[in-house]
């Protein structure tokens, strides 16, 4: 039994896993009416449900704490504040139940979580609020192939529904708009595999300003960034050879980025097979964590409480795979 702990950014989570079989997933999100995510009050957030969720994933799972082997916990990338939340917690729960810590690195749960779906190698096009990049597993890591080369993808979406007056996160609204609007050109940029969104950003404010609706502008802007990311992703599989795509982090819930990627895995020569997780898996979940956390564990990573700290900073393609 791993218990799995998330708390990179706005979501606390907790889980159980065992044997690969999730046993319970229980999450809770930090929101705001408008603006967006404050790092120390998502803290404070995390701190004030961190024993309930931890209950209610033991109690969802059916197991008493004595059952736990080790806790996974992702320490990497993200908000400092939370983070850290998240590392207290786990070590004061490890240190109680006599258990080893095993660190997880967020981005790379995304993509494992995909073996949960069936993929064995695939390409992950993993886009969420503060991270965009596609990723594939390469000579012993799992290798960054494209990437934004300013904001991610949910952060330009969040930023864009905070100009509407939209609250957080701003994705669901966003989709919820561009249902009735109609298109209008953008900038569209991406240079070689990696995309930009500051330039589209610019353009919406102004064309806001202007009195253009946000139904058109939400349409426009998902047509346009979807389509950077799928050719994108297209670009990584033709490089790499790889025959699978994986959609990870909470843009991927969006239905108009998963339908683009289904036109473009079944209209590829060299046959693809798409895979997306159910959503409760693809949104900061804790139930990535742990079991990516059992995959990690059963390799033999594992540590003590004290020789594990948070990397807010750490990216996907500076973590040594050894468990593959």
């Amino acid at each position: 039994m791993i218990l799995g702990i998330e708390c990179t950014a706005h979501t606390f989570g907790a889980a159980v896993v065992n044997k690969g079989k999730i046993l319970s997933n229980i999450r809770d999100m930090y929101k705001t009416e408008s603006g967006g995510i404050i790092p120390t009050e998502s803290a404070q957030h995390h701190k004030s449900l961190a024993p309930e969720i931890y209950q209610k994933a033991l109690t969802e799972a059916k197991i008493s704490e004595d059952k736990i082997e080790a806790i996974a916990l992702s320490n990497a990338p993200g908000l400092a504040p939370c983070l850290l939340t998240g590392l207290n917690f786990a070590k004061e729960k490890v240190k109680q139940l006599k258990v080893p810590i095993v660190p997880v690195n967020h981005c790379i749960a995304h993509l494992e979580i995909g073996r949960h779906e069936g993929a064995k190698d695939p390409v992950l096009l993993y886009a969420s609020g503060a991270n965009t990049q596609i990723i594939a597993y390469a000579a012993g890591k799992y290798r960054v192939f494209g990437e934004t080369l300013d904001l991610g993808v949910g952060n330009f979406i969040d930023k864009v529904a905070r100009e509407f007056g939209f609250g957080f996160p701003g994705g669901p609204e966003i989709e919820k708009h561009a249902k009735n609007g109609k298109y209008i050109e953008l900038p569209y940029s991406i240079k070689g595999m990696d995309v930009s969104f500051s330039g589209m950003q610019t353009k919406i404010s102004q064309l806001h300003k202007k009195g253009i609706s946000k139904e058109d502008l939400s349409y426009s802007l998902q047509e346009t960034a979807f389509a950077m990311l799928v050719e994108a992703a297209e670009r990584a599989l033709a490089h790499t050879g790889k025959t699978e795509l994986v959609l990870g982090g909470g843009v991927a819930c969006n239905s108009r980025l998963q339908e683009m990627c289904q036109i473009m895995c079944k209209e590829r020569l060299q046959k693809t097979k798409y895979l997306c997780p159910e959503r409760s898996l693809l949104v900061d979940n804790a139930a990535m964590i742990a079991f990516t956390g059992e995959i990690m564990f059963n390799s033999g990573i594992k540590f003590k409480p004290e020789d594990v700290d948070i990397k807010p900073r750490e990216r996907t393609d500076q973590v040594k795979v050894t468990w593959r």
